[in-house]
């Protein structure tokens, strides 16, 4: 299975402006530049695009393995932190942080370890 996106980009690093857009039109053409990306100017960045994409893989990869343990999660919230720092001469993503919650109904959990 491929999945594609692609990017296109005008001019200079900081006068040009840029678009993103996916095979499934989710994205068409949206906006990014210089001030999107390195002084939160309007428009979206790949550093965001990326968190997205994680939060939206480790919320199904947790699905998955709560439904085969027995649990059928109501809701899960994925939260992604992407820290993107200059180190030296170049950027860098230096960390990516985790964390969220997830909705379980209660009747259903305590079946499940036992409290029933």
């Amino acid at each position: 299975m491929i999945k594609k996106a692609w990017a296109v980009w005008n001019g200079s690093l900081r006068e040009g402006s840029g678009s993103i857009s996916t095979e499934t039109g989710v994205l068409k053409e949206a906006p990014y530049g210089f001030k999107s990306r390195f002084e939160n100017g309007p428009g979206t960045n790949p550093e965001e695009l990326i968190g997205a994409a994680h939060a939206g893989c480790f919320s199904m990869a947790l699905s998955s393995q709560l439904t085969q343990a027995g649990l059928t999660p109501e809701k899960i919230e994925t939260h992604v932190g992407i820290t993107f720092e200059k180190v030296g001469d170049g950027w860098y993503v230096c960390t990516n942080s985790l964390g969220g919650h997830v909705h379980i109904k209660e009747s259903e959990f305590q079946e499940e370890v036992g409290l029933r």
